[in-house]
């Protein structure tokens, strides 16, 4: 199809009402698919997202920990190896998230959320750690729970487990997506 035939077909789109559009929407909808993860999972992208609308907050809290991973690795890892850095992140549960190395020196990362308490980002005063009018909270403990067979937890991070901690930012920051 040429360029002045998708013109003209944008134009027609554009005269539509509300209906029309949304008519031509679900056609062009049933012939697509968004993702792979739709056939992986066996179900359209707006069944998946209306599940995850409805899910419980502790469900949803663990997406967005997903989703922060996968923005940081498209985001910045990606972009990295313009600069000559490699994801050589080894292959297994660690208490980072990448690895990267750029010959210079290898440098992990572990990825947050930002602290929330009932969809609320989570910010102090500030002053009280040093810094400026107020702070955003960041949880650094690992999300899951237990011990390691001599009863000590596992749960805290340890100092030195990794080098940088990159935090996601919530909407109502303005600095979703943002690492810090």
């Amino acid at each position: 199809m040429s360029e002045a035939a998708l013109v003209a077909i944008r134009e027609l789109i554009a005269q539509c009402t509300p209906e029309e559009q949304a008519a031509l929407f679900l056609e062009l909808r049933a012939r697509h698919r968004i993702h792979e993860f739709e056939e992986i999972i066996g179900a359209p992208a707006e069944m998946i997202l209306e599940a995850v609308h409805r899910a419980p907050e502790l469900t949803r809290r663990m997406l967005r920990g997903v989703i922060a991973d996968a923005a940081f690795r498209q985001f910045v890892v990606v972009p990295l190896a313009v600069a000559g850095w490699r994801d050589v992140t080894p292959v297994g549960n660690f208490a980072f998230d990448y690895k990267l190395d750029d010959d210079q020196g290898a440098v992990t990362v572990q990825v947050k959320l930002q602290r929330s308490e009932r969809g609320v980002p989570v910010v102090r005063r500030g002053e009280r750690y040093g810094f400026g009018d107020s702070v955003h909270i960041v949880e650094t403990q690992k999300t899951r729970t237990g011990t390691d067979g001599e009863d000590n937890l596992t749960r805290p991070y340890r100092y030195g487990e990794f080098d940088i901690l990159a935090v996601s930012m919530q909407p109502s920051t303005g600095k979703w997506g943002r690492y810090m």
